[in-house]
């Protein structure tokens, strides 16, 4: 750990062996606006994944810590699958005394336009284990006609 020599009045302690992210600027009198989208960005990258099996599209998207009352799945425009959620910040207590804050706050959106061959009213979603898979069946394909013609002659 190592001592840097002090700026405003404030002398930074950096540990080269953390993998602590520490913000420089907090706490400073000055606005900080990247501390209210750090917190929100992080969240808001939920990170997702989207296969297309030969029955379905299959959503599957990471949201560990929050509950299914706290996600949305919606339809909007037709073809438009919108994924949201929000998850809350903490209640602070005027006794406690934070020591790390890590886990990520802040809400996420997130837009796919469906395909024409999906049945729209059949869109199923369940979490299980912090994992929201949202189905939405695809529509059989109709096979082309084939007709076989006769060859005279």
């Amino acid at each position: 750990m190592s001592l840097i020599p002090t700026f405003f009045g404030r002398s930074i302690i950096v540990d080269p062996l953390s993998q602590d992210i520490r913000d420089p600027f907090e706490g400073f009198p000055i606005s900080n606006p990247s501390s209210s989208v750090r917190e929100t960005s992080v969240f808001a990258n939920a990170r997702i994944d989207w296969k297309e099996t030969p029955e379905a599209h299959v959503f599957k998207v990471d949201v560990p810590g929050i509950k299914k009352e706290e996600v949305k799945v919606e339809v909007e425009e037709g073809r438009i699958l919108q994924i949201s959620g929000e998850r809350s910040k903490e209640q602070e207590e005027k006794n406690d005394q934070w020591h790390c804050m890590e886990r990520s706050s802040g809400k996420f959106v997130r837009r796919f336009r469906l395909p024409e061959n999906v049945k729209m009213g059949e869109i199923k979603a369940a979490m299980d284990n912090g994992v929201l898979t949202v189905t939405v069946p695809k529509e059989e394909e109709k096979k082309p006609e084939v007709k076989a013609i006769n060859i005279s002659g």
